[in-house]
């Protein structure tokens, strides 16, 4: 009997040994993008982008897990416009001088059958760490024809309150305190 429950437990462990575990991911920068977005008055939407990014994504298709790294580069926003620019990495707003980068951080991705439809975590800008979370407006995994690996990517998008990180620019005037952060995001396993 001991002889065989030893051999039971011995063919569990080698069954498992085949079963898909979870995988770490560095994020493609080319297909990867951080935007904002901010009412002007009620009369148009400025829109910009920050051009460097870097992070890790592990994630686990089987056991509906995830956590991501994301940094992001304050001082490559690019809103097309240099003026533009210059005000957006002053101290008005995201004070890029001294706070260069921003991070979000996670531990809890939220799936909706197979498919991630949140990701919860923390943003930190200027220096100040809140509760931000991603919806998925679409994920998929696919094997790249080109890279012959894995990529797993979405369209994420959060409601942010500025003000809650210290960015008060304009709300006197009537600048909406609401910012919509889209992120367009593909990340490679290694």
């Amino acid at each position: 009997m001991r002889k065989s429950l030893t051999l039971l437990a011995a063919a569990a462990v080698l069954s498992t040994a085949g079963i898909a575990q979870g995988a770490d991911y560095a994020i493609d920068p080319t297909h990867t993008f951080a935007t904002f977005e901010i009412g002007h008055f009620g009369a148009s939407v400025n829109r910009a982008r920050f051009d460097k990014k870097e992070g890790t994504i592990s994630f686990d298709k089987a056991a509906k897990t995830g956590k991501a790294d994301i940094s992001i580069d304050i001082t490559s926003v690019n809103s097309g416009t240099a003026a533009f620019d210059k005000h957006l990495q002053s101290p008005d707003i995201f004070n890029a001088a001294k706070f260069p980068k921003a991070r979000f951080v996670s531990e809890k991705f939220v799936f909706n059958g197979d498919k991630v439809s949140e990701v919860v975590g923390q943003l930190t800008l200027l220096d100040k760490t809140m509760p931000v979370t991603l919806k998925a407006n679409q994920f998929n995994c696919y094997e790249s024809p080109m890279l012959k690996r894995e990529v797993c990517g979405g369209d994420f998008e959060a409601t942010i309150d500025r003000t809650a990180f210290g960015v008060n620019y304009g709300v006197d005037w009537g600048f909406p305190k609401s910012v919509r952060l889209v992120m367009q995001i593909e990340a490679v396993k290694q």
